[in-house]
């Protein structure tokens, strides 16, 4: 299956997550735990030490140079090189009747550390992630013991340097291990699947599949759909491929194609809420006519003698889900839109008058403003046929600049209010977007960003 909207993090996008998730790696491992040592070290045929090293402190944990790879068909691998950490501790020693203690100095040195991330999607299409592989390599331990008698600490020096090297090598990839677990895990998954709109629609995000790594970057085909909440139903077209152009200048890139764009036409047209309703309240009186039969009767005479001076009111309906095309020129639709007019009788009741048919060229202007796809609509000449009448015929010419008028100064500004409130994009939790790219490609529309993340 085609994806209807597909999300690509490049190398820029993955190195900043990674230097994101290694200073959070790094406070994990500056707080590791470490267990009491004790043991026996044998001195040829003399007998042996009895050592114990307790308290054990870790000062610090640097992990300087690392990178992020995409690995394509695998997934993600993080290399760790040149991490150093210091810690100190109390030291006990007993050999025959020689008894000494102190506080010791240790510096681990040289730690290489790889790590390879599996990606994947579950069963509601949210995003996974887990530890496939890790393994530690340390090539340098150095034990600094306080006190006097250095013969006897180096009777047991490299036993203890061994057994810290085992134990630290073991620690490093279990706190890997619980980092992605608890936190990379629970990260990713603030990633919404659905995303509520309004009272009457959503957008749908889940994964079509398992998000995949390529040579330049990490790429999540997402579906990308808009539904009603009341009543979900099949699109009846499916999804074009989307050509994403090798730009890499941005950290992640969206791609919303014509397919997400209609099917959230297809949304609001079964949810109702592509019905807009004009009355004489809502016409600025910059606009210089009254919403009144008397305004019309210029026009069409009959209904000065059926509706003398009464108010009236308009009701716009789409007969059909509006439906777009994009381009390398950009968005652009011709809606075709009912318009029935009703004078209002002093009981309240409508009464219809006549039926017009409204079509017009429609062009779009997209942007991204606090992670959210928002717009304007911009509405060419409006060309109208009369569909029905109830009070005779007419030529619907002559009202043509009265109709203009109307959904120019009191339709468009509504529908481009609701547009400037934007639709949310797919993003984890305090994710902010900046250095906005828009750009239109065939089929679809492509969003390029810098990110920032929000420590809490």
């Amino acid at each position: 299956t085609n994806p209807g909207f597909v999300v690509r993090i490049t190398q820029a996008g993955l190195d900043y997550a990674h230097q994101q998730g290694i200073a959070m790696l790094e406070k994990q491992l500056a707080q590791l735990k470490l267990p009491d040592i004790s043991g026996d070290s044998r001195v040829g045929r003399v007998g042996k030490v009895r050592y114990e090293l307790s308290r054990l402190r870790l000062r610090d944990f640097h992990l300087p140079y690392s990178r992020i790879t995409p690995i394509s068909n695998v997934g993600l691998q993080v290399s760790i090189s040149n991490a150093f950490a210091e810690l100190d501790g109390d030291w006990r020693v007993k050999f025959f009747f020689f008894r000494d203690h102190g506080s010791f100095d240790l510096k681990v040195e040289n730690v290489y550390t790889k790590i390879s991330l599996r990606l994947g999607s579950d069963a509601t299409g949210k995003p996974t992630v887990s530890t496939s592989d890790c393994s530690t390599r340390i090539s340098k331990v150095r034990v600094l013991f306080s006190g006097k008698l250095g013969w006897l600490y180096n009777l047991f020096h490299s036993v203890i340097e061994s057994r810290f090297r085992k134990i630290l090598e073991d620690k490093v990839c279990d706190i890997v291990d619980k980092s992605v677990q608890n936190d990379l895990q629970t990260y990713i998954r603030t990633l919404p699947v659905t995303a509520r709109i309004d009272a009457k629609t959503g957008i749908d995000y889940s994964l079509v599949a398992a998000p995949r790594a390529t040579a330049q970057s990490l790429d999540a085909d997402l579906k990308g759909e808009f539904y009603s909440l009341a009543h979900r139903s099949t699109v009846p077209f499916s999804p074009l491929p989307l050509a994403f152009p090798s730009d890499h200048d941005r950290m992640v890139y969206f791609g919303a194609s014509s397919y997400f764009f209609n099917t959230a036409g297809i949304a609001y047209h079964e949810a109702g809420a592509l019905v807009f309703e004009i009355t004489e309240d809502m016409i600025s009186k910059d606009v210089g006519f009254r919403l009144e039969t008397s305004t019309f009767s210029a026009f069409i005479p009959q209904l000065e003698e059926m509706y003398p001076n009464m108010p009236m009111k308009f009701r716009l309906s789409t007969p059909t889900a509006p439906f777009l095309t994009i381009g390398p020129g950009g968005i652009s639709l011709k809606p075709i839109v009912d318009a029935q007019a009703y004078v209002i009788l002093p009981d309240s009741s409508l009464a219809p008058l006549f039926l017009l048919s409204l079509t017009a060229n429609v062009s779009a202007v997209i942007n991204v403003r606090s992670g959210r796809i928002v717009g304007s609509l911009d509405v060419g000449r409006i060309r109208l046929s009369l569909k029905d009448s109830a009070v005779g015929t007419f030529q619907v010419r002559t009202i043509q600049s009265l109709m203009n008028i109307l959904t120019s100064s009191t339709l468009l500004p509504r529908l481009n209010a609701r547009l400037d409130e934007g639709f949310p994009l797919p993003l984890p939790d305090r994710i902010q977007l900046s250095n906005i790219l828009v750009r239109f490609h065939q089929n679809f529309l492509l969003l390029g960003a810098d990110v920032h993340f929000q420590p809490r």
